[in-house]
């Protein structure tokens, strides 16, 4: 059975996800975003690669010509309340950590991934699981992670592209926004939901998006709940 997904962001305005740079500087609020996390259930969360890399601790995993491992499952903990998951088609990240904020880290690759970044995540006690050839397809990943981890509540938390995919799958169930009162301004930036690149891209697959509630917090920021209803 799929997860209920819920796409929960930070956004100024204009809709980028870059607090960095965002004018005014201070306005936007870590730990009320990680606040809302934990009142939207404290579940098991995913990001991409690129939102996954701010959280590594080496560089890279050294060559092992001699490592061999089979394209299966490794889940070195399974006692677990809320993983941290993080899609890494290639293997692209050495972590250096087995958590973030004591949530277990588990890696979605693909089958094409080297033996010896298996080996550096065995090492790391970083666990992994595998959802397609050589691409990662969000209806595949969101099958595995029901299957392997159990996973029935999940917070999308971005990029953008992430996040977007998942949309167009059909896959986002709700939508929370923490909007923060400042501007990005800047064309190209990443924004909450980024397209797939098509030239002429398909509408995305919703009829409506149903305002659940909404909450105006400290400095000007506004939190608000939409439940997604496929089209």
């Amino acid at each position: 059975m799929k997860p209920h997904i819920i796409c929960h962001m930070a956004s100024s305005i204009d809709g980028r996800i870059l607090p960095e740079r965002w004018t005014p500087s201070g306005a936007h609020s870590h730990a009320l975003y990680e606040e809302l996390h934990d009142q939207l259930g404290g579940a098991s969360w995913l990001v991409g690669r690129v939102t996954g890399q701010e959280f590594a601790k080496r560089e890279a995993y050294p060559d092992r010509p001699e490592a061999k491992f089979p394209r299966t499952v490794w889940l070195p903990r399974t006692d677990i309340e809320a993983y941290g998951i993080v899609l890494d088609a290639r293997g692209k990240i050495a972590w250096g950590r087995s958590d973030v904020g004591g949530d277990p880290i588990v890696v979605v690759l693909t089958k094409a991934v080297s033996d010896a970044h298996l080996a550096g995540l065995r090492e790391d006690g970083v666990g992994y699981v595998f959802a397609g050839e050589t691409d990662l397809d969000p209806q595949e990943v969101v099958a595995v992670l029901a299957a392997e981890l159990g996973i029935d509540r999940l917070l999308l938390e971005g990029g953008g592209h992430i996040n977007g995919g998942f949309l167009r799958a059909g896959l986002v169930d709700e939508i929370s926004l923490m909007l923060v009162p400042a501007v990005d301004g800047a064309s190209g930036a990443p924004a909450a939901f980024d397209g797939s690149g098509a030239s002429e891209p398909a509408r995305l697959p919703i009829d409506t998006l149903a305002l659940m509630s909404h909450e105006v917090m400290d400095g000007g920021i506004v939190w608000l709940r939409y439940r997604v209803t496929p089209a």
